[in-house]
């Protein structure tokens, strides 16, 4: 199946009343995060639907896709990347990765990053080396940011937390923050695995910490503990 038949059919799923929510919700307006991002209205379990449904896309129709103006498109390309990469062989996932990385600048969303990051470059880095992930946490760009921190997740699903504690570091004192929920929720994951070592990377850092990424890293805490954080009794 070419992309122009894709889209056709992706576009035949637009709801205008749902795209006018998404537009709001995404923060598209002047000067927001968002800015200019163009929504079909598409619900996305209709588009994960759609995914199993033109599984066998090849990735040259792929790539077109992801540069999609439409930002349920891109989605699409990309849970359509995540399903691929998870059935590939190891030749077809070092595509895959390095398709994602050549396109990076159209993962320009929150829930683009959440739904491919840790299940493309996570997962692809599992067993290699990791500077990628050091080069986007260094970026000025708010989504190669976010990119390198939930990419981890892959890690910390295997009770692998180093690197996320490392680029949580690097990312403390981040300006925006759609990094710090994204810091603090992966050290939740973390601390969901073992506490100890939150607690460790916590007790350490929480004083620097950004409100917003500490009250989501101890958001499973007892009430008492997370008292306890949020008053600088440590």
């Amino acid at each position: 199946m070419n992309c122009h038949d894709i889209v056709a059919y992706l576009k035949s799923l637009a709801d205008v009343e749902i795209a006018e929510n998404s537009q709001r919700y995404f923060k598209t307006g002047k000067g927001e995060y968002a800015e200019g991002d163009v929504f079909l209205g598409i619900r996305v379990p209709l588009i994960r639907k759609s995914v199993k449904e033109y599984r066998e896309t090849s990735l040259s129709e792929i790539n077109k896709l992801i540069k999609s103006e439409y930002h349920e498109v891109r989605l699409f390309s990309l849970l359509l990347l995540v399903y691929q990469f998870s059935k590939a062989d190891r030749a077809h996932k070092a595509k895959i990765y390095h398709l994602y990385l050549k396109n990076i600048k159209y993962i320009n969303n929150w829930d683009l990053v959440d739904s491919s990051a840790s299940y493309i470059v996570g997962a692809y880095l599992f067993d290699k080396e990791r500077t990628e992930l050091y080069d986007l946490a260094a970026s000025k760009n708010l989504w190669l940011r976010r990119i390198a921190i939930i990419s981890t997740a892959y890690f910390i699903s295997k009770n692998d937390y180093s690197d996320t504690l490392k680029i949580a570091k690097i990312l403390l004192n981040d300006n925006e923050d759609l990094i710090h929920k994204a810091v603090g929720w992966m050290l939740r994951e973390v601390g969901k695995r073992d506490k100890k070592v939150e607690e460790k990377f916590l007790n350490h850092h929480y004083n620097d910490m950004p409100r917003t990424m500490l009250r989501y890293a101890i958001e499973k805490f007892s009430k008492e503990q997370r008292k306890s954080y949020l008053n600088g009794e440590i």
